[in-house]
């Protein structure tokens, strides 16, 4: 056991290091500051791309976490690049918000408030500030908190709602990407609130903070758990209304060990104890999604009885964390040896072991899928956090 044990967290450790080789070597943008707005399949730069707030909050999150474990100094000036573009360029000062994209050369492009980037953009300056301690960094994340309760929260109905326009105004269209409901209480946006909010609170431990951490695991566990099939449902109405979806065994088992964690951020032993069954639950449900080959498919939809068969990046990445948190708290090997064996899918079928990094993700036949290296939504943030986690774990 111990040698398998090791062999794992040996693994982690070089994929770490090769994730993150790449995104130093290939993502600055030494004309315009920054990094580069996308990296296509084929490994061709656009250094015209659009920069989006989700991948710059993301890298400023990867090399704070990556420097926090490693103390290389590389890791350190990466963060600090992506803290002061954050700042000079992402950060409203006029509104205090995020603006959701800039041009390539820095000019803001899409202006609106899209909490889920607030809330990413608060995980990053907190990460940022407990290996830095700029004191720009944490009262820029305070501000974004209050901003975010300000606003978005709603006092009467309770929970948070999911987008405005850039001075704090309704607006028509609430979607994070294409794919989503236009609904205005999504799990997304609450899962990476509470998320946020947790890192923020480990270098602040505000009263009001805490409070609003244990009202949003109080909301999850209420509205977005389905406690009898174990499964995450992710689109309300304002009323928490739900408007029936797939089921994204991405996100149930990424759910399964970051809300346990949000719970242990803030001590309160009786979310701890829910949030504990439910991982484990998490954990239970998402066996469903597992192919014969150890990979996770994306999504099912019960509605039509249709799997979208396809193994995306991301949730194969989270499958780690949250099975190694699962054995973790039962002791029960399978849940070691699904992650040893996704460990190998993702060897020979996701890592692009000639040019570094993950590619998007495989179809059905493991043919690729030609998105994005890098890119809005493909950032280093859910596989470098795997890593990461399973080194500290193991």
């Amino acid at each position: 056991m111990e040698n398998r044990i090791l062999h794992l967290k040996n693994k982690a450790e070089k994929e770490l290091q090769n994730i993150l080789e790449y995104w130093a070597k290939n993502m600055l943008d030494e004309r315009n500051g920054g990094f580069i707005g996308e990296i296509n399949h084929l490994d061709s730069k656009n250094i015209l791309a659009d920069k989006g707030s989700v991948l710059n909050a993301r890298i400023l999150w990867t090399f704070s976490a990556a420097y926090d474990l490693t103390k290389n100094p590389e890791y350190l000036n990466l963060a600090k690049r992506a803290f002061f573009y954050i700042k000079n360029y992402f950060y409203d000062k006029e509104f205090g918000g995020i603006f959701w994209t800039l041009y390539h050369n820095g000019a803001p492009k899409d202006t609106k408030n899209q909490i889920y980037a607030l809330a990413f953009t608060i995980y990053g300056l907190s990460e940022f500030y407990k290996i830095y301690k700029n004191e720009e960094a944490l009262e820029m994340a305070q501000n974004l908190f209050y901003q975010i309760e300000l606003h978005s929260r709603d006092h009467k109905k309770r929970g948070y709602l999911e987008a405005f326009t850039r001075n704090w105004e309704e607006i028509e269209d609430l979607r994070l990407s294409e794919k989503d409901a236009n609904e205005k209480k999504t799990m997304n946006t609450h899962l990476h609130i509470v998320e946020a909010y947790a890192n923020l609170y480990l270098v602040w431990p505000n009263q009001k903070l805490k409070e609003a951490i244990k009202e949003i695991l109080e909301i999850i566990d209420l509205h977005f758990i389905d406690k009898t099939k174990n499964h995450l449902k992710l689109f309300f109405d304002e009323n928490w209304v739900e408007k029936e979806d797939v089921i994204s065994y991405g996100h149930d088992i990424e759910a399964a060990w970051l809300l346990q964690w949000c719970a242990e951020a803030i001590q309160d032993l009786e979310l701890i104890e829910i949030y504990k069954k439910h991982a484990v639950h998490f954990a239970e449900s998402t066996k469903e999604g597992i192919a014969e080959d150890g990979g996770l498919w994306y999504e099912f939809d019960p509605k039509e009885k249709k799997l979208i068969a396809e193994k995306h990046w991301w949730p194969q990445a989270e499958l780690w964390i949250g099975m190694i948190n699962a054995w973790q708290l039962t002791q029960n090997e399978e849940f070691l040896r699904i992650t040893e064996k996704n460990f190998e899918f993702v060897e020979k079928y996701i890592i692009d072991h000639r040019k570094g990094e993950w590619i998007w993700g495989t179809k059905e036949d493991y043919t690729p899928i030609l998105k994005d290296k890098a890119g809005l939504w493909k950032c280093p943030y859910h596989n470098s956090r795997a890593c990461i986690e399973l080194i500290k774990r193991l």
